[in-house]
């Protein structure tokens, strides 16, 4: 005789399934054949229904419950929101990477809160008056000195959250700090190269001392949009979309067409020049994937 429970996948290793169901610790399973003929694949963040041997020690997932997003590097469900981090120095800033993250979490469904780390180092006045433009969550943080992470901890409490940002940015610091624990290794920043070596080695949501769950998404800033058409690709980038029904013309691109009014928002300064110049690398990785 077996229970039924409810929980949320939280690691997968070799074909076992970890699902935290509020109890303590996670629960051992496998999933039941049904799920490989049906073409599904559990997901970390899956919220599953579970059978349990009558020790509770393990089981088989019995069911997966209708998934609000998910992404696909890593394969994670029903994310809140993509925390994306960039640093303010030491590296360099890479707009493009940050604003191509934030049009992945669009794409996702998935409410972007923007980091901006390393304060101790540069105060990233510039990068917050571009950004704050957009209407996102901007947090100054130092992880190194602590500063602003409470803030982070109280908006991400009862949530999943997923981080992302180039390696060296200070992911795995901001984690720590949120998780009271070194649970991810830090890497150092490479002074020659600016970059940092990759520090996460798997994938699963670690829960925030004071509810909820977060991930680390290595490799995600590489992420390439599909199935996405041109025209669409300006409905990813919020501040633009109370003017884009202004243009002259229907199929107007926002590129340098007459009359277009997401370029009036540019030239008035609403818009910031940055995000607007990195839509339009953005939209012309789009076109050349869809060979326009």
């Amino acid at each position: 005789m077996s229970d039924r429970l409810q929980g949320k996948i939280i690691k997968g290793i070799g074909g076992f399934y970890y699902v935290d169901t509020g109890n303590g610790v996670p629960v051992e399973t496998r999933a039941r054949g049904i799920f490989r003929k049906e073409g599904i694949v559990p997901l970390i963040g899956d919220e599953a229904e579970i059978s349990v041997d009558a020790e509770g020690r393990g089981g088989f997932v019995e069911k997966i419950f209708p998934r609000r997003n998910m992404l696909t590097r890593p394969p994670v469900a029903n994310v809140d929101y993509l925390a994306i981090v960039i640093a303010t120095a030491n590296p360099k800033p890479n707009l493009y990477v940050m604003d191509k993250m934030i049009a992945a979490a669009e794409y996702a469904g998935i409410h972007p809160i923007l980091c901006l780390n390393k304060i101790d180092l540069d105060t990233g006045e510039e990068l917050q008056r571009i950004y704050e433009k957009t209407g996102y969550d901007v947090l100054c943080i130092s992880a190194k000195e602590r500063e602003n992470t409470d803030k982070l901890s109280e908006i991400l409490q009862g949530h999943t959250t997923a981080f992302a940002g180039n390696s060296g940015v200070g992911k795995s610091s901001i984690l720590n700090c949120l998780l009271e624990k070194e649970w991810f290794d830090t890497g150092e920043v490479n002074d020659r190269i600016e970059r940092g070596r990759h520090t996460t080695r798997h994938s699963e949501l670690v829960p925030l001392p004071g509810g909820g769950y977060v991930i680390d998404t290595p490799g995600f800033s590489t992420f390439q949009l599909t199935d996405i058409s041109a025209p669409e690709v300006a409905e990813l980038f919020i501040e633009f979309r109370p003017y884009l029904h202004g243009c002259k013309f229907n199929d107007c691109l926002h590129m340098v067409e007459k009359g277009c009014a997401v370029l009036e928002g540019v030239a008035n300064g609403t818009i910031a020049v940055s995000r607007h110049e990195n839509y339009k690398r953005l939209l012309e990785e789009v076109k050349a994937e869809a060979k326009w």
